[in-house]
């Protein structure tokens, strides 16, 4: 297994964690498509029931057009108005915009409870990481924790982001190469969709491809070099791209992750001693609700 990395830094977690979501967020779908509603509505409503995690409540931050031009181009923002699918996974819905700025502001808001000392996350569709500076794609319509990052880096902030997701975080890389004082990691089976991310993009996203079927212990030394990698940069706060399709009953990827091994990355991520914020991203099987409290379960040791 991996050894424990941590950041020269020290850093007081809060006991409490605070999820940030929308009910609105469930208000859209695909006949068949994976990215569903349920997705977050069985994860709030596990969340809402147990017992073994003191939480609050929270709702996204506003998002202004200039926040989102850091990332994004004006076309882009325009064309989520359009009413054409964007791709065959990548479908046009109604209010599909209003969507995908809910989704930022879940990450921004995380961002500001990071920055107060209280570990979060959010939880709210779509999903962001594919999304690129031109283009959404792979479900995702805007770069929420690319646009966290760079408001991050507009308050003066040096941000790392660490990407779990079993796809690569193509859009996040787009977005975030050559950003000063901003380091990206991302860990993903390779090959595997979109067909990116199998070198680093220097001089600050670095790539961890993992081979489908690689074993559980094999995954968590990867996961430990890329924490490693990150924290060699320094950083004054960490967003974490939290996707849980690596998990072994995944219906979209070949990973073997067990939902104890998400316990175990949120004990990595809260012994970097660093301010952090996650955001879902994948996660497809009918046990993401656990996976995501046993993900939380970790973060607050």
């Amino acid at each position: 297994m991996g050894e424990q990395v941590g950041f020269a830094a020290t850093f007081a977690y809060s006991s409490r964690m605070t999820i940030i979501t929308d009910p609105r967020c469930t208000g859209y779908r695909g006949v068949g498509h994976p990215e569903k509603p349920a997705r977050v509505s069985r994860t709030a409503e596990l969340l809402r029931s147990q017992k073994s995690l003191a939480l609050r409540w929270a709702e996204p931050a506003p998002v202004t057009d200039a926040q989102l031009l850091r990332a994004h181009s004006r076309s882009h923002l325009d064309r989520l108005a359009t009413p054409q699918d964007f791709d065959g996974d990548t479908l046009y819905f109604p209010d599909i915009g209003d969507h995908a700025r809910r989704g930022v502001g879940g990450a921004l808001k995380a961002l500001e409870l990071a920055r107060a000392g209280e570990p979060s996350f959010s939880l709210l569709r779509p999903p962001g990481h594919h999304a690129t500076r031109e283009h959404p794609m792979g479900f995702c319509y805007l770069g929420s924790m690319a646009v966290a990052a760079l408001e991050a880096k507009a308050q003066g902030l040096r941000v790392a982001v660490f990407d779990f997701d079993v796809h690569h975080g193509n859009g996040t890389e787009d977005i975030l190469r050559g950003a000063d004082g901003v380091a990206f990691a991302s860990v993903h089976q390779s090959p595997c969709y979109p067909g990116t991310g199998t070198v680093d993009v220097e001089p600050n996203c670095f790539n961890f491809p993992v081979p489908p079927g690689t074993s559980r212990e094999a995954w968590r030394e990867i996961f430990s070099r890329a924490l490693a990698r990150l924290a060699a940069t320094g950083p004054q706060v960490l967003g974490v791209s939290a996707g849980f399709d690596a998990y072994v009953k995944d219906p979209l990827a070949n990973g073997t992750l067990e939902r104890e091994d998400f316990f175990w990355l949120g004990q990595q991520i809260q012994a970097l001693g660093v301010p952090t914020f996650s955001i879902l991203e994948g996660g497809y099987s009918l046990d993401l609700p656990d996976l995501v409290l046993n993900y939380l379960l970790g973060l607050v040791g």
